[in-house]
């Protein structure tokens, strides 16, 4: 995916930056991470209030295999669903609560 693309898909949040990081992509709103592109999929970033608003609309949870000590690791990323891709306003909802979340985080370390 492109970064026009991933432009695109977060228009309804607002201007993003798009950097390459791991093997993939980290999508940024005024500073703070909201998303990342790996594998050609789009995940947005959750805290546990984001987690269960993406978590009830069956978006599924980034996890992965931990190498070494072979445990599921559970990333704070759910991918996007392609339903909501088709959709403009559910599109700017689901990145304006990804936003949302690295904001709250900042806000619980002050």
């Amino acid at each position: 995916m492109d970064d026009d693309a991933i432009r695109e898909i977060f228009d309804g949040l607002g201007n993003v930056e798009i950097r390459r990081m791991f093997g993939g992509k980290g999508i940024y709103h005024r500073g703070l991470i909201v998303g990342v592109l790996l594998h050609d999929e789009i995940m947005l970033k959750g805290d546990d209030e984001a987690g269960r608003f993406f978590e009830a609309l069956d978006a599924q949870r980034w996890i992965y295999e931990n190498k070494r000590s072979m445990q599921p690791v559970k990333m704070p990323y759910w991918c996007l669903p392609a339903d909501v891709l088709d959709e403009r306003d559910q599109l700017a909802l689901w990145t304006r609560r990804a936003y949302e979340s690295p904001v709250r985080i900042e806000a619980a370390k002050r």
